[in-house]
């Protein structure tokens, strides 16, 4: 089995409303990254994370699916999650084993009622939040407006980390970029939108900017993954699943700025029940207890019995105890 570095592992959850394209844009990152070969369509059965014979018939996720790949260097899970609400369950204890929702937005549609719902259920769990918007490709598509749509329902903290160029052909950054064509927008305005936002979150970085000191990679770096776990910055990227525009260039915000498990806020684990509960504070301290949550646990003709969890360490002793565990995966 191989071994990865936790600095290098990338947990992601995809979430949003029915239609969004999650499914399809979970098959794009896998065939870029070289996990797969080729993309697989929902409409022909031969998607990888809608792998369930009843998925397939019924042509949309009924259940979260777990897939990963590898991208110059970085290890990232990804979980896909079901849109439709009667499949609300399994989508929620998937963001429980996460550092980052992405809240995936079919561009011709807009904010749904899922939408509200899930960037609210994130900002409980105090996870690090993006949103993605998918099918930019498509006919009377107002990109401009539904930005600024997202702006005025989930704040000011929503803003855009790269944007549409070339006729809706590619992406281009704006956090690291300062310069560049594009089809929406300024790339430069919205560069210095983002770095204003991101370094509103540290005084001595805010200072260094103010003073017109440049500021290294590493510490824009360190600063937007404190914007993201505090919530003062939810990242805004464009991709079209199916056209492949803007796939390479999420895999690279994945890689480059989407928080490692050390990066993001740690999870919530209580020692007890009721009233004599008591919050633990994990650490990444080798030498401490491990904890384990199982946040899916699947029935298989195969395997039988499956739990897939994510752990971590706490200066404490046992928390939970899972037992009949014939199968598990981690992700940290």
């Amino acid at each position: 089995m191989p071994s990865y570095r936790t600095k290098d592992i990338r947990n992601i959850a995809l979430v949003g409303h029915s239609g969004s394209g999650k499914t399809t844009l979970a098959e794009a990152l896998l065939v870029k990254s070289g996990a797969k070969g080729e993309v697989g369509s929902i409409e022909r059965g031969s998607t990888t994370m809608d792998h369930d014979p009843i998925e397939r018939s019924h042509q949309h996720s009924l259940d979260s699916a777990i897939a990963s790949l590898d991208y110059k260097g970085m290890h990232l899970n990804l979980i896909d999650t079901a849109g439709m609400p009667d499949f609300r369950g399994p989508t929620l204890s998937a963001m429980t084993a996460v550092e980052t929702t992405a809240i995936v937005i079919n561009a011709h549609a807009g904010i749904e009622q899922a939408t509200r719902r899930l960037m609210r259920r994130a900002k409980q769990r105090r996870l690090c939040r993006m949103i993605i918007i998918n099918r930019i490709d498509v006919e009377e598509v107002d990109l401009t407006q539904l930005v600024t749509d997202l702006r005025e329902e989930f704040g000011p903290a929503c803003l855009p980390v790269n944007l549409p160029a070339d006729n809706l052909a590619t992406v281009r950054d704006c956090f690291f970029q300062t310069e560049g064509d594009t089809d929406i927008f300024s790339l430069s305005e919205a560069h210095d939108a983002i770095i204003d936002q991101v370094v509103e979150v540290n005084e001595e970085l805010m200072e260094k900017f103010l003073e017109g000191e440049d500021l290294t990679r590493d510490e824009l770096h360190n600063a937007f993954e404190q914007a993201l776990r505090e919530g003062h910055l939810v990242p805004i990227c464009f991709v079209s699943a199916q056209t492949g525009a803007g796939i390479t260039e999420l895999l690279d915000f994945f890689n480059q700025l989407a928080p490692s498990p050390r990066e993001g806020n740690p999870p919530p684990f209580v020692k007890g029940e009721g009233e004599e509960a008591v919050p633990v504070s994990t650490t990444g301290n080798a030498n401490d207890h491990v904890i384990a949550h199982v946040f899916k646990s699947p029935m298989t003709r195969l395997l039988g019995n499956c739990a897939y969890f994510v752990f971590t360490r706490a200066p404490c002793g046992r928390i939970h105890n899972y037992s009949s565990v014939r199968h598990a995966s981690h992700l940290r």
